[in-house]
């Protein structure tokens, strides 16, 4: 990955030491004291090198306003370094506890009705509370005041699953300063915020609100900024507490755990902040592209840790107790996917959580150990993989996974697309992108992500399924970057608008009409649920166009039939290739295939079965089945499996959800 970002201070090859790490959050608060030592045998018995430890802890921790009550971590912390468990120890500041609220109501944020959100359940914060702050900040102090110098204290984890929106009053007063501090001047905010329509002009800071309850329509540069502004201000707190812990342990890396394709945080510049970069992940396991949405997110976390090592914060080990009906993992498919995050660039295996509880709302979701406990399905799958970490471990950690292809993502631009009054609310970024990483992946082509303002120049293709916002910085960086010699692929809907969202002239930058050889954007066709785009060789689903070619463009794919009938649906203009439609996934990925080959990208392993994923980290071959009926997938030459001390010619046969790690 070739980012743009500050180097890290601190590496996770610093905790991993060679290993795989393997655990997840424990949160022995729930349980008597004689649990705890059931939990340090089991986990020894299935390999456990690191636990989360006070997540959600904050009123166990201070049971009243300024109360401190150690002495229970105190034991759990020696406990775990007797056992030699890593702890990844984590401030407590993402549930405050209801004294808080009941005491400071200021602390509580409120949504865009102005209904406020009360404790009883989590992350019922304000980011722009400076009582929270005090609070947060104090019990941050003196948790790493205490544990600096304990022996098993590794890594710090920060507050959890960044998520929470203020419309409330001193998120108010606080979006007025950020905004001061953005356009200095009411004219600036004015104009960039388009206020001349609907009469919406400001003429005093004191008027300017956060997009709360409107009778039609929200200006969406206001919503944009407010975004924006949500993603800064929680930036903030997570700074905070950062430099709170590093001031007291400057040798230990930090992290905070990202939610996938979360919309609430800019995850390039929060990547920026942190040492180590962590995600959850929980695919449905009956989605059938379940393990290409992993794949995605694998990429985009490796990618947003700069090529290196990154930390799966967690994942379940059966079924998650969020959605409308929660199937459990079939046989074999827990141990798949984590390996599957090995070999895109993970060096830690973390789950939510160690053992699964038995109250509190999320009581039906899984554990390592399970309901069933140590004789169930789930503890017995957890103790196998961490053998198979533990075998693989020393020969995986710190290697790097290699990519000629970059896709472009950028929050900013997500943000302005995903509002009211739109040509289609059926265009959703999320599955524009999933579209285009699915046909990728399904070609064996891996990919980084990459911001579009990123140095783009060690890939050979470089991917935009759509980037609706464009600053000119980022216009002029795609451009420069096809002038060097780079092939460029762009999907419809991008370079439409300004970092303002304001609209291009002509409906698409003219710096792009002209790269993509497109004289004209006449009219944006959006498709309706179950209509197609008839083009030659194959049907463009969800979106169309009306585009009239200028005279440099070298190839086009046309409409066949209605109202476009002969204009292109695709079209390129030498290395620059644009889509007018997103073309169904058979020929997205042909499409896409040729591409690749024609810029000199190829597939990790050629005639692989279907179902079957490759990924090379390093020099390791991983070959990933995510089909039930067994497989053989011919692989050149003479190979040794680490998993299994299996020595393979020519030939590697694959069960239901099997998996190998070849070493040649």
């Amino acid at each position: 990955m070739n980012a743009s970002h500050p180097s890290q201070r601190r590496s996770l090859d610093a905790v991993t030491r060679g290993r795989v790490l393997f655990g997840g959050d424990y949160n022995p608060e729930q349980w008597p004291e004689e649990t705890w030592r059931e939990d340090v045998r089991l986990m020894r018995r299935a390999r456990v090198t690191s636990v989360t430890l006070g997540v959600f802890s904050w009123s166990t921790i201070e049971p009243e306003p300024g109360a401190r009550e150690f002495r229970w971590l105190d034991t759990l912390m020696d406990l775990m370094h007797d056992h030699g468990i890593d702890v990844v120890l984590a401030t407590p500041t993402a549930s405050p506890p209801p004294w808080m609220g009941r005491l400071h109501p200021d602390t509580l944020p409120r949504d865009a009705d102005g209904r406020t959100e009360w404790w009883g359940g989590r992350q019922h914060f304000s980011h722009s509370s400076a009582t929270y702050r005090r609070y947060a900040a104090a019990i941050t102090e003196d948790l790493a005041a205490r544990y600096a110098g304990h022996p098993a204290l590794t890594l710090w984890h920060i507050n959890n699953e960044y998520c929470t929106y203020d419309h409330g009053d001193e998120a108010a007063a606080a979006f007025r300063r950020w905004l001061r501090e953005r356009y200095g001047t009411l004219d600036a905010l004015n104009t960039a915020w388009g206020t001349a329509f609907w009469s919406q002009g400001y003429d005093t800071w004191d008027g300017v609100l956060p997009p709360r309850r409107a009778h039609y329509l929200t200006n969406p540069a206001q919503v944009l900024d407010f975004r924006r502004f949500t993603s800064d201000m929680l930036l903030e707190c997570f700074r905070a507490e950062r430099d709170i812990v590093r001031r007291h342990t400057p040798h230990l890396p930090v992290t905070t755990n990202f939610m996938p394709l979360w919309s609430g945080q800019d995850a390039w510049r929060w990547a920026g902040e942190e040492d180590v970069v962590s995600v959850d992940l929980y695919p449905d396991p009956r989605d059938p592209l379940g393990a290409q949405h992993g794949a995605l997110v694998q990429d985009m976390t490796r990618s947003q840790a700069r090529g290196g090592p990154w930390m799966l914060m967690e994942q379940a080990a059966g079924p998650v107790n969020w959605r409308g009906v929660n199937h459990p993992k079939p046989r074999g498919l827990n141990r798949l996917w984590s390996l599957q995050a090995v070999a895109r660039g993970a060096d830690a295996i973390h789950y939510f959580q160690w053992r699964q509880s038995r109250q509190g709302a999320e009581k039906f979701h899984s554990g390592m150990v399970s309901h069933a406990g140590e004789h169930g399905r789930t503890f017995q799958e957890v103790v196998q993989l961490g053998a198979d970490l533990a075998r693989i471990g020393p020969e995986v950690a710190g290697r790097r996974v290699g990519a000629d292809i970059a896709v472009l993502h950028d929050w900013d631009a997500w943000w302005a697309s995903a509002q009211d009054g739109r040509p289609s609310a059926r265009v959703d970024l999320p599955d524009v992108l999933h579209a285009w990483h699915r046909a990728l992946w399904e070609a064996h082509l891996t990919t980084d992500f990459a911001h579009p303002e990123h140095d783009l120049g060690g890939y050979r293709l470089v991917v935009v399924p759509q980037l609706y916002a464009l600053t000119d910085a980022a216009t002029d960086h795609l451009l420069a970057y096809v002038r060097a010699g780079g092939t460029l692929v762009s999907g419809f809907l991008t370079g439409v608008a300004d970092q303002d969202d304001r609209v291009r002239e002509g409906g698409m930058d003219a710096r792009l009409r002209a790269l993509f050889g497109i004289r004209t954007l006449h009219e944006w066709w959006p498709l309706e649920a179950g209509e197609t785009a008839p083009c030659d060789g194959f049907d463009g689903t969800l979106w169309s166009e009306e585009i009239e070619p200028d005279d440099t463009a070298d190839e086009t794919i046309p409409y066949a039939g209605g109202e476009l009938d002969g204009l292109p649906a695709v079209l390129r203009r030498g290395r620059a290739w644009y889509l007018s439609t997103l073309p169904e996934p058979d020929a997205l990925r042909a499409l896409l295939t040729r591409i690749a080959t024609d810029a000199g990208v190829r597939p990790v392993l050629a005639g692989l079965p279907a179902d079957v994923e490759a990924v090379r980290r390093g020099d390791l071959l991983f070959l990933l089945h995510h089909g039930r009926e067994p497989v053989v997938v011919d692989v050149p030459g003479t190979h040794h499996d680490l998993l299994t001390g299996t020595t393979h010619t020519d030939r590697v046969p694959l069960g239901r959800y099997g998996a190998v790690v070849l070493r040649s």
